[in-house]
């Protein structure tokens, strides 16, 4: 007999299959093999307690605070944890129960319907002008195509055309500015052909870029105002543009200063409903969630995000993370922006791991490489 530890984070049922279970056999120890650990916040005391019976019951458990049997106070926090089958279970046998259980069995039914996607998108990022934060993404003209052909050649599926630097505290630009760094860059790649090669996306949130972006074969829009202005909306509608929402605390002259949040997992998942909504009533049909990593967050929150990034999930968008050359690298591991690179890949792999759909980076054939060898450690 031999018996080896085998890793959690496997293909559990590539490996169930290997083995040679049946379909529905693997189906149910793929759901058993599923841990969630929620974090349940300001719950009734008495559904706490009718939570922490039932859970108990099926082989579940629920984390609450001391006193919580005696309803020392009347709301509590807690940590439900279960696996798939268990939650299926807990979501039928809450929606008899009073204190707002019925409410919270609809969210465990959601979580154990959420998915990971199969595969991840990489978008280049290009900077037409001279102020961005990393040196080697600022390119013009013909330099820019040049850059971009090599990143066409090295796999990424996206480049992601800019002229406005949107780091902390960078100086306002005007439209007509922002167009006249851009412009050429577009006419090149329209006269090239080159959006027969690649996607591109345009980054920027003003109207007049945005649809001459369009007019050049663009067909994304990347906004970190997250489609604030109701004319991005009508451009991405008119033209059948994906939109990418991008959640920003403030705006670049202000958000560094003093973030703060609640619950930054609660506030920017609600940004991302209205701001959802609001797309889709103007009828936008592709939608990506980009949580906006180092935009009016603090390292803990930028942290939290991506570690926690399977709560987005539940809204049913491809989510997409940007964290390539950032400070928040810096401030764990004191380092220039030329020196960031194996940060970037740690935190974007972690990314990818809670269920990133889109990876916007700077070193194109780098992120190529580590999500092949990673996709091969998940088998």
């Amino acid at each position: 007999m031999r018996v080896e530890k085998i890793s959690s984070d496997i293909d559990i049922k590539k490996q169930l299959e290997k083995l040679g279970v049946d379909e529905g056999g693997i189906n149910i120890l793929a759901a058993k093999a599923d841990l969630h650990i929620l974090y349940i916040d300001d719950l009734h005391v008495g559904a706490a307690n009718i939570l922490k019976q039932d859970a108990l019951s099926i082989g579940a458990d629920l984390a609450v605070p001391r006193g919580t049997v005696v309803a020392a106070k009347p709301r509590v926090a807690c940590i439900l944890i279960a696996n798939t089958k268990q939650l299926k279970v807990l979501a039928r046998k809450e929606l008899a129960q009073p204190f707002g259980l019925k409410d919270l069995a609809k969210k465990l039914k959601e979580f154990t319907q959420l998915q990971k996607p199969k595969s991840v998108a990489i978008m280049g990022i290009i900077n037409a002008n001279d102020d961005s934060f990393y040196a080697k993404s600022r390119l013009k003209d013909k330099e820019a195509i040049q850059c971009i052909e090599k990143m066409i050649e090295a796999g990424a599926d996206i480049i992601d055309v800019g002229a406005v630097s949107s780091r902390p505290n960078a100086p306002i630009v005007s439209a007509e500015e922002e167009l006249a760094r851009i412009e050429p860059l577009l006419s090149l790649i329209k006269q090239q052909k080159l959006y027969e090669n690649v996607k591109f996306s345009c980054d920027s949130f003003e109207p007049k870029v945005l649809q001459k972006a369009l007019e050049s074969g663009f067909c994304i829009v990347n906004d970190i105002t997250g489609l604030q202005n109701d004319a991005v909306c009508r451009l991405c509608a008119s033209y059948n543009a994906t939109a990418i929402i991008m959640h920003m605390q403030g705006t670049p002259q202000t958000m560094q200063k003093n973030p703060n949040y609640k619950s930054v997992l609660s506030d920017v998942y609600d940004f991302f409903e209205r701001r959802v909504q609001k797309a889709e009533s103007f009828g936008v049909k592709e939608i990506v969630l980009d949580v906006g990593i180092g935009f009016g967050k603090r390292l803990e929150d930028n942290v939290s995000l991506i570690k926690n990034l399977e709560h987005f999930l539940q809204l049913k968008k491809p989510l997409l993370v940007g964290a390539s050359r950032k400070s928040m690298i810096d401030t764990i591991s004191p380092s220039s922006v030329d020196e960031r690179l194996a940060g970037t890949l740690t935190l974007h792999l972690e990314a990818v791991k809670n269920g990133a759909s889109f990876l916007r980076v700077h070193d194109v054939a780098e992120h190529v490489q580590a999500l092949k060898v990673f996709k091969a450690l998940s088998l």
